[in-house]
């Protein structure tokens, strides 16, 4: 018998609160990982996207909060603008539906610093945000980390790759011994399991990974095609969508313009989503796409992390991951809360070698695909095809 979030321990306050969002049983990282979080204990939470990660944090994160004392209790540390909103928003409408009397400030750079400080004058209890600017106010004595009981460290591989790690030891070394660390991925490589657990070496570490293999609700197609043609190729095949969002992900940030402009030109409404864009521009494309203005939103892998769209039924990989674990966040972004989604690789015989490697490392089928006539059908051997020693070769 499936546990309910009273059974973990969740005050009946904040089930409600997940009713009212139509919330009513938790998940399998849900499961695993909320009582040991509750005890106080470090976390490091492997689940794959789209399952319900937010939320075992937060769980835990609001009912130890102290509504009755004005200061920080707990850090949310996100690799990007749109990751860390998101959290933001997802706390508050728990916090409103709870009917708890608790703050949660967004702290990000590329946002004017001194507006920043005077929110933090209300003394919010929970603050989100990126390592930069929260490390930045800290230092500024404008965050008292002193009293901070909680960091939480999502998108736990992107925060502790050799670009962010030194940032994510900064905060933590100003905060308190005795305070928890929760860390949750997509993907936990051995690399950084080891460095979660450096840094609290004392800490009694539960490590939780929900299987990654699967991934049931998603289909996974893929088309052979040459270089040259996979911009033609996309357009046919976006022909097919009846007007549904898709994403559209290329390997090299550099790419996402151009890439953008070949779809516009081809009269697909297209926006590409920049790293390193201002916060507005990247703010108003993820608008336009989440409304339905847009129907296409192309992005690197390092640009879409914590995108979170609800209803995105279609992933393209213009560019096949070299990685399974890539493979894996992308395809995350379709089938959300147990709804359906494609994604569609577009390969080159070059590339076929890293869809085998994701195919075998995820454990998940792939069906070899063609467009004939307008339509998407299964590959067929025929004339001029030779299905001998390439066939063998490409996933299935």
């Amino acid at each position: 018998m499936q546990k309910s979030f009273i059974d973990l321990g969740v005050l009946p306050q904040l089930a409600a609160g997940l009713e009212k969002g139509a919330i009513v049983l938790p998940t399998a990282i849900q499961t695993a990982v909320i009582p040991a979080a509750m005890e106080g204990k470090s976390v490091v939470g492997q689940s794959p996207t789209g399952t319900g990660k937010t939320l075992a944090y937060l769980l835990p994160l609001l009912q130890k909060v102290d509504a009755a004392r004005r200061e920080p209790q707990a850090l949310i540390l996100a690799p990007t603008h749109e990751l860390a909103i998101q959290i933001q928003r997802q706390a508050e409408r728990l916090i409103r539906d709870a009917d708890m009397a608790l703050t949660v400030l967004p702290v990000i750079g590329d946002v004017n610093i001194q507006r920043q400080i005077e929110r933090l004058k209300e003394k919010p209890q929970i603050i989100v945000g990126s390592c930069g600017r929260i490390l930045e106010l800290i230092r500024k004595r404008k965050i008292t980390a002193h009293t901070v009981k909680t960091i939480v460290i999502d998108e736990a591989d992107r925060l502790l790759d050799d670009n962010n790690i030194e940032g994510v030891r900064a905060i933590i070394k100003t905060t308190l011994k005795e305070r928890q660390l929760l860390l949750f991925s997509a993907t936990i490589p051995p690399a950084t399991l080891e460095r979660a657990r450096s840094l609290d070496p004392g800490a009694p570490w539960i490590v939780s990974k929900v299987p990654t293999e699967g991934m049931p609700v998603i289909q996974h197609w893929y088309f052979i095609t040459e270089q040259r043609d996979k911009m033609e190729l996309l357009r046919k095949l976006a022909g097919t969508l009846a007007g549904e969002r898709a994403l559209v992900f290329v390997n090299k940030g550099g790419d996402i313009e151009i890439t953008t402009a070949k779809l516009n030109y081809l009269g697909l409404k297209a926006a590409g989503l920049y790293g390193a864009a201002a916060k507005e521009s990247r703010q108003k494309a993820v608008e336009d796409f989440r409304s339905g203005k847009l129907q296409f939103l192309v992005a690197s892998d390092l640009a879409a992390r914590g995108l979170d769209i609800p209803d995105i039924e279609y992933i393209f990989n213009l560019d096949i991951p070299e990685a399974p674990e890539v493979y894996l966040h992308r395809a995350g972004r379709t089938a959300r809360a147990g709804k359906t989604g494609t994604v569609l690789s577009l390969a080159t015989r070059r590339e076929l070698a890293f869809l085998e490697t994701c195919r075998l490392k995820l454990k998940i089928g792939m069906a070899r695909k063609e467009m004939i006539r307008g339509r998407i059908v299964d590959d067929q051997p025929g004339p001029g095809k030779t299905p001998g020693r390439a066939r063998r070769r490409t996933p299935s």
